[in-house]
């Protein structure tokens, strides 16, 4: 039952950015980071968390999600080192997402071919 919720939670919020991008002006970029701060948002006023233990994958993995991600990293970091936690919890909790990232795109780019123009 889980797997169901998480594809219809997951494809809400794919839902929600395609209507943005086929009815409004927004660029795809913007769209992208309203995603993040809407994730950063619903975690401080506390609706994100039960929608991620709800959905699971369905709402930890769309971009909001990483907000969320950074929005709790930040509040643990300050519970433990004060305000320095304000710039380091973002970037501890996100850490091994974003080096990921990297290393999985330096592979892409290093075994794919470019083409001539």
């Amino acid at each position: 039952m889980q797997y169901l919720w998480a594809f219809l939670v997951g494809g809400a919020l794919c839902l929600i950015g395609q209507a943005l991008i086929d009815r409004t002006s927004l660029t795809p970029a913007r769209i992208l980071t309203g995603y993040v701060v809407a994730g950063v948002i619903l975690s401080a006023v506390g609706l994100y968390e039960p929608l991620a233990e709800f959905a699971g994958a369905g709402a930890t993995v769309p971009l909001s999600g990483f907000g969320h991600l950074m929005a709790k990293g930040i509040r643990e970091a300050v519970d433990k080192d004060g305000a320095m936690g304000i710039l380091t919890g973002a970037l501890t909790a996100a850490a091994g997402g974003v080096a990921a990232a990297i290393v999985f795109s330096l592979i892409a780019g290093l075994i794919s071919k470019p083409k001539e123009k």
